[in-house]
């Protein structure tokens, strides 16, 4: 293990993790909505919203699949230094982390009609996120909001599967929002 994996973690633990898991809670609440999302350092290409998110949701018990640029041996150290988490082929993951390209969501577990939270959550790193594009709809969302989603056509396939499907988070910089499979996206 290189000795930078033991760095990057949050200076204030119980303040930090509670600010991040706060900010993570109302992008999910709010669907489109942009949220700041920092205290973690992760090592590149992972951005601080990405590590903060993994930081703060991640633990012994929930496995972590990386993908594409993101699965490097910097990155696999520092999440199992930081957070114990194990990891793990995509059909078990309970997180996946990594760019939009190197995503294959048919692989994801996407939890049956009697565990529809068996479920995994995809952590999309994008290059920004706007509140442009895509148009969104449902719990959450008073008339409608828009997210500059990579593909609209998997989002809307993923909401007709509701309650079974993939909870998305998408970061970029120090920046967090959210699509919930219950959202509809047009």
């Amino acid at each position: 293990m290189d000795q930078s994996s033991l760095s990057g973690g949050f200076a204030d633990p119980p303040h930090q993790s509670a600010d991040a898991f706060r900010a993570v809670m109302q992008a999910m609440a709010r669907p489109g909505t942009l949220h700041a999302l920092g205290g973690a350092m992760p090592p590149a290409p992972l951005s601080v919203a990405a590590g903060t998110a993994i930081m703060t949701l991640c633990d012994p018990d929930t496995g972590v699949y990386l993908a594409g640029s993101c699965d490097t041996p910097a990155i696999r150290d520092w999440i199992t230094f930081h957070t114990g988490a194990p990891r793990v082929s995509a059909d078990r993951a309970t997180f996946v982390v990594g760019p939009w390209d190197a995503l294959d969501l048919d692989a994801l577990p996407i939890g049956t009609p009697e565990y529809p939270d068996r479920s995994a959550t995809v952590i999309v790193e994008m290059p920004a996120l706007k509140a442009v594009g895509a148009t969104l709809r449902g719990p959450g969302i008073k008339d409608c909001a828009a997210l500059n989603l990579p593909d609209p056509g998997p989002f809307q396939r993923n909401a007709a599967l509701f309650p079974l499907g993939l909870d998305f988070l998408f970061t970029s910089g120090t920046q967090i929002a959210a699509l919930p499979r219950s959202t509809k996206v047009s």
